[in-house]
């Protein structure tokens, strides 16, 4: 029988979407979880070649570029937060058979993310340079950070919006469509970063301001590429305009998983402020040394963050489905993942760590400081790992708060204590220490509720 054009429309769409709730679950997290990790190495690579320009550029550069860290931390706890409350959404909505309820929250995103990214570029022309002075910016990089800033805040429209759809092309098991977005866009800023900066050719010198330009043009990239995909006929979603209007009822079902998620990764942007500030009384080299060691242990956190995402989908849709013995396993197959990359990661750049410094500067005093920085740092990964499992499980779940709990507790309660006391008595060593000390402490917590979340599922199935 010669099946229609329809059903080989079907067919064909259906082999491009990865089935959450039968495939096989390590190929399934493999698959769900690799063009992640790629995707978010990748944006660890561009922060990291960003560093590598910028430090030759001189290190005030590097220190302005670390100083507004906590800022894009806040447009990352947006987009980022928005999305996962959407992605989290979609998932169970897909996975319970409602695909109206997930196909309008693309629309909404689109929304949300005009209104925040036109609310970013208000906010900081106004705000923008008493900002920079509460998030740690002295006098000899306040000028450098400030001409960073008031650039690359225009771009915030399309990075919210592409920020969010990278979750939501993942949940709806496409995970390779986020990754060519993410991937397309920062190749074009990473090649265009020394010909700005550095007025390489037909370019302008721009110095710091032209990373800045060479990132607005990659989230241009991003939102083109972003809105083309959702339009595919073989999406899920199937984005229209008429879906634009907001539902304040959708909005109120993202943001009861997202809004969570916003709130931790705003946290993270306190703690940096408070980072800065300590590590200013040891020198601007020091918050250099710090942006060298964020990026460096960035590009192996990201690998977990990116198991970590592929697996959040695969729980949300396996809760709605109630497949609750393949969703634990799951949680477990991607903890076993995690935890043998975070052993090879922690050994590599301990063994060189020397030469990895070496790659951003030569000088001396930065060298010293940052060295011994990034072995302690790094000693952070083995706690990251299934911590980052866990409460990406947690969010899967929709119990968003409960993440949020667990991490404000780490963040607030543990951390930042450590981080004002240990330099009383061992100097800039005790504000490295802050971070691994605080993860060891954290993972004790994370495991207790994990625990107790999963034993729930075992009650349910009895």
């Amino acid at each position: 029988m010669i099946a229609t054009k329809s059903e080989r429309t079907k067919r064909s769409i259906m082999k491009k979407t990865l089935d959450l709730g039968k495939e096989a679950i390590l190929p399934l997290i493999l698959k769900m979880s690799w063009p992640s990790i790629i995707a978010m190495t990748a944006m660890s690579l561009y922060n990291f070649i960003d560093t590598f320009w910028l430090a030759r550029l001189s290190s005030q550069a590097l220190a302005a570029l670390t100083v507004c860290f906590p800022i894009q931390l806040i447009a990352a706890a947006i987009g980022v937060g928005t999305g996962i409350g959407a992605g989290s959404f979609s998932a169970r909505m897909f996975g319970a058979g409602k695909i109206l309820e997930a196909q309008k929250t693309a629309g909404q995103t689109f929304s949300l993310s005009m209104l925040f990214g036109f609310g970013s570029i208000g906010f900081v022309l106004l705000f923008g340079d008493a900002m920079l002075a509460f998030f740690g910016a002295s006098a000899d990089i306040q000028p450098l950070s400030h001409d960073y800033l008031y650039l690359a805040v225009y771009s915030s429209p399309f990075l919210f919006f592409s920020m969010m759809t990278a979750i939501m092309l993942r949940v709806e098991g496409r995970p390779l469509l986020s990754m060519y977005v993410v991937l397309i866009a920062l190749i074009s800023s990473a090649i265009l970063d020394p010909f700005l900066i550095f007025g390489i050719g037909p370019f302008p010198r721009m110095g710091i301001r032209g990373a800045a330009l060479a990132a607005i043009i990659g989230h241009i990239i991003m939102f083109i590429f972003s809105i083309y995909f959702l339009q595919l006929k073989s999406s899920k979603y199937d984005f229209k305009l008429k879906y634009i209007a907001l539902d304040l009822k959708i909005i109120q079902s993202i943001y009861s998983t997202g809004f969570p998620s916003m709130v931790t990764n705003l946290v993270v942007s306190v703690v940096l402020v408070i980072y800065n500030h300590v590590l200013a009384n040891f020198g601007f080299q020091a918050i250099a040394a710090f942006g060298i060691c964020f990026r460096v242990t960035g590009l192996a956190t990201m690998v977990l963050f990116g198991v970590g995402a592929g697996l959040m989908p695969i729980v949300g849709y396996n809760l709605g489905a109630r497949l609750f013995d393949r969703l634990k396993e799951s949680v477990s197959v991607a903890l076993q993942i995690s935890i043998f990359f975070s052993i090879i990661a922690i050994v590599l750049l301990e063994v060189f760590s020397t030469q990895i410094i070496a790659l951003f500067s030569n000088d001396p005093v930065l060298t010293a400081i940052a060295t011994p920085a990034l072995r302690i740092h790094v000693a952070a990964l083995i706690f990251s790992a299934p911590i980052i499992i866990y409460v990406n499980m947690f969010i899967g779940l929709g119990k968003g708060a409960l993440a949020m709990f667990i991490l404000f507790i780490r963040d607030i309660l543990v951390f930042v204590p450590l981080l004002v006391i240990l330099p009383v008595f061992w100097g800039l060593t005790g504000a490295w220490l802050a971070m691994p000390l605080a993860g060891f402490i954290e993972l004790f917590l994370v495991i207790y509720w994990a625990r107790k979340e999963l034993k729930h599922f075992d009650k349910i199935s009895a």
